[in-house]
């Protein structure tokens, strides 16, 4: 279980809530410490702070250590969390949107893990589902670690479980629907 560090930086939290409420539809002060959503996290191991922990550090002002987290990068967007909160505080939408404010602060603090993030929506939207070896291929020449895990290769190809070619899917229409809601939402599209 990770902890909250101590910090000095504490920022007006009150703008940056109303900003979440507004923007994302979130209400951190919805939120109660339960501990419902850190529990059900499959990814919890992995981060240095659980979703509640992020919660309750938004409420205290630290912003930057938050959208500074490793943990927001490593949240896989299952929505287990969203799911067993009772109070609807939607965690997961949050996190998600703790990756577009950390991108527009310029706070990104895993370079990996964003170039990740983006080639695998990059991919999913190119083939309407996430085509692997183009994206590890991609990944990995971008991050410099040319045979990162290219032991399991191998195994995984006899397999079948890695595919040479993306596959089609039946209706690339609707994801590319999909992405542009989404892109207009973010206001990247008028």
């Amino acid at each position: 279980m990770g902890t909250v560090m101590v910090s000095t930086t504490v920022d007006n939290s009150e703008d940056f809530r109303r900003r979440l409420k507004e923007v994302y539809g979130i209400d951190t002060a919805l939120c109660y410490q339960c501990g419902k959503c850190a529990a059900g996290c499959p990814t919890a191991f992995a981060m240095e702070n659980t979703v509640r922990q992020l919660i309750r550090m938004i409420q205290m002002g630290l912003i930057r250590e938050v959208l500074s987290s490793y943990s927001i990068w490593a949240c896989a967007a299952c929505e287990t969390c969203s799911v067993r909160c009772p109070r609807e505080v939607e965690p997961a939408r949050l996190m998600e949107s703790l990756r577009i404010e950390a991108q527009r602060a310029g706070l990104v603090s895993d370079k990996t893990s964003k170039t990740f993030h983006d080639l695998f929506l990059q991919s999913v939207e190119d083939h309407g589902l996430l085509h692997e070896v183009g994206m590890m291929a991609r990944l990995n020449v971008l991050t410099g670690n040319l045979f990162s895990n290219a032991e399991f290769g191998p195994a995984m190809l006899a397999q079948g479980k890695l595919h040479f070619l993306p596959k089609k899917i039946e209706n690339p229409e609707a994801v590319a629907r999909i992405f542009a809601n989404v892109r207009k939402k973010r206001g990247e599209i008028k």
